[in-house]
């Protein structure tokens, strides 16, 4: 059978399972079966199936992604959460698009403690949403500014899908992780000009409003209380790993130590809320490692088609240059993330992306950083995205799927704007991991 045969019929039989429906592992394992009985021989190879599927999630190095989730559980559960945007909240004073630029700041800060982007999404969206409705903040930035911010949690550490893009790729997790720091704070800039930018020109569309004003005493008391305690999660979670003191499992596992020491301190530490964040994590964890099993076995079937190695050769003896193939798997990425989620869409693409890259000799960070933003757009694109369906189960009555996606728009391009200058100028991606203790 010709390469190209063996990967049309492998990649179209795993697409068509998932269209109809079936869940994501499913249609791996099933696929992995008949692959098997294909290309491996049989009952020999179901043996050595079931063994590549236990390795590949036997590994110490997926211990940061429990660890990650159950960080941010501790940090929403606690209550550590909504005490953060009430201080953030009086010191912004009257800024245009005050509480559009609330949402980046906050949603920035969370970033840096949990690495869901749909908890950080229907929180702010459950406590912002309805104050900027009654302030008569237009959709455009009540919704909008929620839905674009919600995603940068995949790229700020701790971020559990960048530990897994790292695993898969077989690069450095620790370095990997603290890749996406700039990136992230660059996207959350470009948000806050936005922001800024179109309230100044249209300030019908976030109405100025009297504020309160706060004591500066009371704003340094508040910083001190509720926002410096949050740079101890950070430092031991980021700092470590920059640093070289501890690696992404141990920095990940003395981040939930740190946020539960916070929620002792804040007295909101309670056995129900480690019964329910142990719950959630659990889910999330088991999800996301039955999929990694699944995926794990199906990227060795493929590599055994020999169909990404003649891939390989056939990209590399185009007279493209390397430029245009990385941008072609952008668009193909952009695409994929229009019906499927993250998971799912880094499994399938990585074992037959990371092959070219490396041929190509381009940094894995770089091209790793720029495979997060297509991700973290594609949870805002219709008609899947899964932030858009998260933010119409929050939003307002009467708030249509047209909104939303309207909303997000303006967001999407703020993306767009930073994967090219992610593109043009690598060193924004790649600065920080270069320079690592």
């Amino acid at each position: 059978m010709e390469w190209y045969v063996s990967l049309i019929v492998v990649l179209g039989s795993l697409l068509t399972l998932m269209a109809t429906g079936i869940p994501v592992f499913v249609a791996f394992l099933a696929v992995n079966v008949i692959g098997v009985a294909v290309f491996w021989g049989g009952n020999a190879g179901l043996a050595q199936l079931v063994l590549t599927m236990w390795n590949s999630v036997a590994s110490f190095a997926f211990l940061p992604i429990p660890m990650f989730t159950l960080l941010g559980e501790v940090v929403f559960i606690s209550g550590i959460a909504l005490n953060t945007i009430d201080t953030v909240d009086k010191w912004l004073g009257k800024l245009p698009g005050r509480l559009g630029l609330l949402t980046v700041v906050v949603s920035t800060l969370f970033s840096t403690m949990s690495g869901s982007s749909m908890a950080t999404t229907a929180l702010l969206g459950e406590s912002l949403v309805p104050e900027m409705t009654k302030r008569g903040y237009k959709k455009p930035i009540s919704i909008g500014a929620i839905i674009g911010t919600g995603g940068l949690a995949m790229l700020i550490p701790p971020s559990a899908l960048a530990v897994i893009w790292a695993s898969i790729a077989q690069v450095s997790i620790g370095k990997f992780l603290i890749a996406g720091i700039i990136p992230g704070i660059l996207i959350a800039c470009l948000y806050a000009i936005y922001i800024v930018g179109r309230c100044t020109l249209q300030p019908s569309i976030a109405p100025p409003y009297e504020v309160t004003p706060t004591p500066i005493s009371e704003k340094i008391v508040k910083t001190v209380k509720y926002i410096l305690p949050l740079s101890f999660i950070v430092f031991m979670v980021t700092g470590l790993i920059f640093l070289g003191i501890a690696t992404p499992s141990e920095a990940a596992a003395m981040g939930v130590l740190a946020g539960i020491i916070l929620a002792a301190v804040y007295r909101s530490l309670s056995w129900k809320l480690i019964t329910h964040g142990v719950i959630s994590t659990l889910k999330v964890s088991v999800m996301i490692l039955i999929i990694l099993a699944g995926a794990q076995a199906f990227g060795q079937i493929l590599a055994y088609t020999q169909a990404p190695r003649e891939l390989v050769l056939w990209v590399t003896s185009l007279s493209l240059p390397p430029i245009a193939v990385v941008i072609a798997m952008v668009i193909i990425l952009l695409f994929l993330g229009m019906f499927m989620n993250s998971v799912p869409m880094m499994m399938i693409t990585l074992p037959i992306f990371m092959p070219i890259i490396n041929s190509f000799g381009y940094n894995p960070f770089w091209f790793g950083i720029l495979f997060l933003l297509c991700i973290e757009m594609g949870q805002t694109t219709p008609p899947f995205g899964t932030l858009l369906f998260i933010m119409r189960g929050v939003a307002p009555e009467g708030t249509t799927m047209a909104d939303i996606i309207k909303a997000g728009i303006p967001f999407l391009l703020c993306d767009l704007t930073a994967m090219i200058l992610v593109i043009v100028f690598p060193k924004i991606a790649l600065w920080l991991p270069d320079n690592m203790f």
